[in-house]
């Protein structure tokens, strides 16, 4: 019993720690894009460990966390991805380093299909 309440705590530090370096890409990278990968990975990773932590410290909350995580991975990558598209669609820079844009090809459709509704 007592070995998993520490691996609970062991897995609720290294979530902690998960979620600090995702905050930390928030100031460190340099575009919109980089920026939204790195707090959505962290953030996403960080908040299944703690919350698994915390399921192993109480094992009464276990089928709450486990549809918090539920929710949680379905979410984050989800308004990550709403995100960038829109940020892409309204024209946000890419950083001077980024290799290719994917979306690049998309955009003629999309203008297109703006002007054939104007």
């Amino acid at each position: 019993m007592e070995a998993l309440k520490i691996t609970g705590a062991i897995l609720t530090l290294i979530g902690s720690v998960f979620i600090f370096l995702g905050g930390l890409g928030l100031v460190r990278m340099p575009d919109l894009f980089n920026r939204i990968q790195t707090g959505t990975k962290a953030s996403t990773l960080g908040t299944i460990l703690s919350l698994a932590g915390l399921a192993l410290i109480n094992e009464g909350w276990i089928w709450k966390i486990l549809i918090i995580i539920v929710f949680v991975i379905i979410t984050n990558p989800v308004s990550s991805n709403v995100i960038a598209r829109a940020a892409h669609h309204r024209g946000v820079k890419l950083t001077s380093k980024t290799v290719t844009d994917m979306l690049e090809e998309e955009a003629p459709v999309l203008n297109k299909e703006e002007e054939a509704g104007q």
